[in-house]
């Protein structure tokens, strides 16, 4: 063989395994749910076969938390007289929430707001207007109703929302991401048997989400005083967890 044609070879050959090569880059960079398989026959290394898939767990729990903002606000001819107006209800809504059990850790100021109040023509100010917004924590979420009542009548709050949690929402999140596990993996274990072949051990798993599903908040009317006991379902709350996992093919 010439040196030419023997030149011409090598590159052919050359050519072959850098084609195999890249095509063994793409098929290992496939999406979830596609087999991956390739190895180089140049290289005593290879691309681990993989099955990749994901999975979704919901687990409810009843919140244990409600979370209540509460506003006091006071208008007066200056803006003195106002700060002053509000720092008294203030302290009266405060002291209320304080004989209802909520601890001073729980109670902080969420918005502090002082400003002027114009006339109809807007251009004439006629007072001033101060309000505070107070963030509550409140524990015991089957009394609610009764402590929003409490605040609104005796305390004089007003705009009031309320929202629920999970305290400590951890456990709820393992349980979920367990769930959600055993879900790719039965998955994956349908892909395997779909396609002949084992499932192998787990090669990686990613958490992608660990979101709680709150229920609609509730929002009492701007200091209105209710004729019966206000009444607040709390409901379930969703913890949702989503997971990627990598399974190798044994």
């Amino acid at each position: 063989m010439s040196p030419s044609v023997r030149i011409a070879a090598i590159s052919a050959a050359l050519a072959i395994t850098v084609t195999f090569a890249v095509g063994a880059m793409v098929l290992a960079s496939g999406r979830p749910g596609l087999l991956v398989n390739a190895a180089s026959t140049t290289s005593s290394s290879t691309i681990q076969s993989a099955i990749l898939t994901s999975g979704d767990a919901i687990v409810s729990r009843k919140p244990d938390l409600a979370v209540v903002d509460a506003g006091v606000q006071s208008q007066q001819g200056t803006a003195s007289a106002a700060q002053s107006d509000l720092a008294a209800k203030t302290a009266k809504l405060v002291a209320r929430l304080k004989s209802l059990g909520v601890a001073d850790k729980d109670m902080n100021t969420a918005g502090y707001w002082v400003g002027p109040v114009y006339g109809p023509s807007g251009e004439t100010i006629t007072g001033y207007r101060a309000s505070e917004q107070l963030h509550i924590k409140w524990h015991n979420v089957d009394t609610v109703g009764k402590t929003l009542d409490a605040i609104v009548q005796e305390g004089g709050a007003t705009n009031i929302s309320v929202s629920f949690g999970i305290a400590d929402p951890k456990s709820a999140q393992a349980e979920a991401r367990t769930l959600a596990i055993a879900d790719a993996r039965s998955k994956a274990q349908a892909m395997a048997s779909a396609a002949g072949v084992k499932l192998g051990q787990v090669i990686r798993v990613s958490d992608l989400s660990a979101n709680s599903r709150p229920p609609t908040p509730y929002l009492a009317a701007t200091g209105a005083v209710a004729a019966t006991p206000t009444q607040v379902p709390v409901g379930q709350m969703d913890v949702q967890v989503t997971v990627e996992v990598d399974f190798a093919i044994g």
